[in-house]
């Protein structure tokens, strides 16, 4: 009996220090991790926050200098039409309204 508990302290014991390996291991890699992390990533991070702020910057300088004039001008021709029409009295009239006339 004294030989099987002899023999159990030794796995045990065998056991322990593989243990111990392996966590000296996972620490060293979760290190290298961190390393990783820090040299590639938030470099690529950094860069992809420049190039958004690059963008927003872009679609404002353009929505200021292009749309919002593009717009405007739209909006007063529009207007300007409405009131031609109005002021001259000029109603379009449908193709449907034309065949209605037509047979009666």
């Amino acid at each position: 009996m004294a030989d099987v508990r002899d023999i159990a302290i030794i796995v045990l014991a065998i056991e322990s220090i593989v243990v111990g390996v392996i966590l000296v291991l996972l620490v060293i890699q979760i290190n290298s991790l961190i390393r990783l992390l820090k040299e590639e990533i938030k470099p690529l991070l950094d860069s992809a926050n420049e190039t958004a702020s690059t963008l927003r910057g872009t679609t404002t300088f353009i929505s200021e200098k292009v749309i919002n004039p593009v717009v405007s001008l739209t909006s007063f021709l529009s207007g300007a039409e409405q009131a031609a029409k109005t002021l001259v009295g000029f109603k379009k009239r449908s193709r449907r309204q034309d065949v209605d006339s037509i047979e009666k």
